[in-house]
């Protein structure tokens, strides 16, 4: 199947889907956790847990990188019935671009009303540095500059609207409890808010790619997360975006420095426990702003 397949999944499969989950846990998850390269601990955390492999899952895509466990957890979270995906799944991996956000509106279909993004990102922004935590106020897909959108093809007006909008795609009242959070935790000097690139990968980005990302105002770039909120964005889910400076984007024509993924699961290793205890105590005051839509 060719990666800008459009056919999709049935509502019906989504559902048989979300069905067979329910069926075999007595959760009933309202948020949802992605977590990113190396960031899965994060579900590791979770009580009461109920796991379930993604290739045991019917109609699940099969996570293939490193650093991707590739399994769904089920559990409490600081109060919250939550479930968390250890490992994502990347439209580089030859998976079409509705299949990498398939989970997404199975978590719809599960009556999630939160989604949470995590990702391990580069630094553009000179004022980052590694092991800082980015929230995500906007983002740039890149791809879908190129046609490549999760909503191409037959709209299914049981998810969402044709046309969504996404001006107001990462929620406001969730960015604002971060910043209180991060306050709370010692964290305000390693956390900033700025907008994410997504790009398709696998190759990084070359240095005159990367300076064109910041001139076009991008903070942090990465490999996934657009596309996934999106697909959350099209089923009214609320989005909350978190991403960890894993490495400095190579600017400079002179420097020795090259990316590389194990450097990004080192810098997770270092920096996860910061970023998974920010989501822990965010998780727990979801329900304390009311006015969150």
């Amino acid at each position: 199947m060719s990666p800008i397949d459009t056919v999709g999944c049935s509502y019906e499969q989504y559902k048989a889907t979300a069905d067979w989950l329910l069926d075999r846990t007595n959760h009933r998850p309202t948020v949802a956790i992605i977590c990113g390269s190396g960031l899965g601990g994060l579900a590791d955390s979770l009580k009461e847990q109920m796991i379930f492999k993604y290739s045991d899952i019917p109609n699940f895509p099969h996570s293939t990188v490193s650093g991707h466990a590739g399994r769904l957890v089920f559990g409490m979270l600081n109060g919250k019935s939550c479930v968390c995906m250890q490992g994502r799944f990347h439209f580089y991996e030859g998976h079409p671009v509705w299949k990498t956000t398939f989970p997404v509106r199975v978590f719809h279909l599960l009556g999630v009303e939160t989604l949470i993004v995590t990702n391990a990102s580069g630094g553009l922004n000179e004022d980052y540095k590694v092991g800082d935590i980015m929230v995500i106020k906007d983002h740039i897909n890149l791809p879908g500059f190129a046609g490549i959108n999760p909503l191409l093809g037959p709209n299914d007006d049981r998810f969402g609207e044709r046309f969504p909008c996404m001006s107001d795609a990462y929620d406001k009242e969730l960015r604002r409890l971060a910043a209180e959070v991060s306050r709370d935790l010692g964290y305000s000097a390693i956390t900033h808010e700025g907008i994410y690139c997504g790009l398709a990968g696998p190759s990084y980005e070359t240095i005159a790619e990367s300076r064109m990302l910041r001139i076009l105002g991008a903070d942090a770039v990465g490999m996934s997360t657009t596309h996934e909120v999106i697909a959350a964005r099209h089923c009214k889910l609320r989005v909350f975006g978190l991403s960890l400076v894993s490495n400095k984007v190579v600017m400079d024509y002179e420097s020795l420095d090259r990316a590389n993924h194990e450097e990004v699961l080192q810098a997770g290793k270092h920096s996860a426990e910061l970023l998974e205890k920010l989501v822990t105590h965010i998780v727990g005051r979801i329900d304390c702003n009311s006015n969150m839509s």
